[in-house]
């Protein structure tokens, strides 16, 4: 992308939501769109987490004391995913407010949103106030792509859409390598000392569709269509980085976090004989339940044999499937969905008539301490009603 053009937009959608802030306080919010910022009670959390290094396809962070130092403490993630930010200002205000709820409550180190975040007609615009919103609040996070972002996998909008949050300085999300399947391949590492690594956190772009392009690399006959899959050179980045990681530190452990589920994900689910989604017996099911198919693709990238070979990922965090939110492990694995946070995207009403009480939307919380072990839970919305 033309980089003078690039600077152009964003200065000038940055210019187009300072105006919108003006109107909005000189009206008292009957002009201007209405702002994350203006709408919701930011509160400032701030981090003691600090970038130690940084390069095109990864960022290397760690817990330091007021002088730099590295310090050997526990980690806490805040995932969440298909917030669905659309056009709808009192969704998307009860949406951000929810969040800022729990980032409040829970101070956590990282946020990482796993898809399906920005949708509305404004999508740079609102990118760019998402962004602006996480610098007030002072925490650092992350993202990748979901299926509906951007309706192509390399191209200018979604280039732009990524560049329009990851100039901020708490955004710790890459392009990654420019080979690479779509944007937002990446890695970051947590250091528990300057020798060590507490956890390996890798990103991919998991794509919306599967794209004719692509479907000699897995033999697919034209006439399936389905969700896309990790590409080959995805996976090769995968191992490759593993190897490089393991010549500096030494054996590391890992995440993954993605917004297509894998495969894999199907073999916690089936259905009754009333047609009623349950879970199989082939998993052990830690929490939560299932209300819709499991939205993976129809094919198998194998990148589960891959986590199996290495032995360095302990868990895979995804997202695009709304109303399911449970915590299986298969063959050793954790296989999580990150919580969905959105209004604006269908619920679990929709799918068992249950009152907002009940509701599953929220943020799910990974606590990882300083010897590595980690704990995963979820934590609803409704509890702020």
């Amino acid at each position: 992308m033309n980089i003078i053009y690039e600077k152009f937009r964003i200065n000038t959608d940055k210019a187009i939501l300072g105006t919108s802030r003006f109107l909005y306080d000189a009206t008292k919010g009957i002009l201007g769109r209405t702002r994350f910022t203006k709408t919701v009670d930011v509160t400032k959390v701030g981090t003691d987490v600090s970038i130690i290094s940084e390069d095109a396809e990864s960022v290397t962070i760690a817990k330091t004391d007021k002088d730099g130092n590295i310090l050997n403490k526990g980690f806490r993630i805040l995932s969440t995913t298909d917030l669905h930010l659309g056009d709808d200002p009192k969704l998307r205000k009860k949406c951000i407010g929810m969040l800022m709820n729990h980032i409040r409550a829970t101070t956590p180190d990282l946020v990482i949103l796993t898809g399906d975040i920005i949708l509305g007609k404004f999508q740079h615009l609102d990118a760019i106030e998402f962004a602006q919103f996480m610098e007030e609040v002072g925490v650092y996070w992350a993202f990748v792509f979901g299926n509906h972002e951007a309706r192509e996998e390399k191209g200018r909008f979604k280039e732009l859409l990524m560049k329009c949050q990851t100039t901020f300085p708490h955004c710790l999300a890459r392009q990654g390598r420019e080979d690479l399947f779509g944007y937002c391949n990446y890695y970051i590492n947590i250091l528990k000392s300057e020798n060590e690594i507490l956890k390996t956190l890798f990103m991919f772009d998991s794509g919306r569709d599967i794209l004719d392009e692509y479907r000699a690399e897995q033999n697919v006959p034209p006439e399936i269509g389905c969700y896309d899959y990790l590409k080959k050179s995805q996976m090769n980045w995968y191992e490759t980085s593993l190897e490089n990681l393991r010549k500096q530190y030494g054996y590391v452990k890992s995440f993954m976090y993605m917004h297509i589920p894998i495969k894999e994900y199907e073999y916690a689910v089936c259905q009754d004989e009333n047609g009623k989604f349950c879970f199989t017996d082939k998993c052990e099911i830690l929490y939560g339940g299932v209300y819709e198919s499991v939205g993976s693709s129809a094919i198998n990238s194998g990148m589960f044999s891959l986590i199996k070979k290495h032995g360095s990922t302990q868990a895979v965090f995804s997202g695009h499937d709304h109303v399911n939110d449970f915590c299986a492990v298969y063959d050793g694995v954790y296989l999580v969905y990150s919580q969905c946070g959105g209004y604006e995207t269908y619920t679990i009403e929709e799918k068992t008539g249950w009152g907002e009480k009940d509701w599953i939307q929220g943020v799910t919380i990974t606590d990882i301490e300083p010897c590595g072990k980690f704990d995963v839970s979820p934590r609803y919305n409704r509890m702020y009603l």
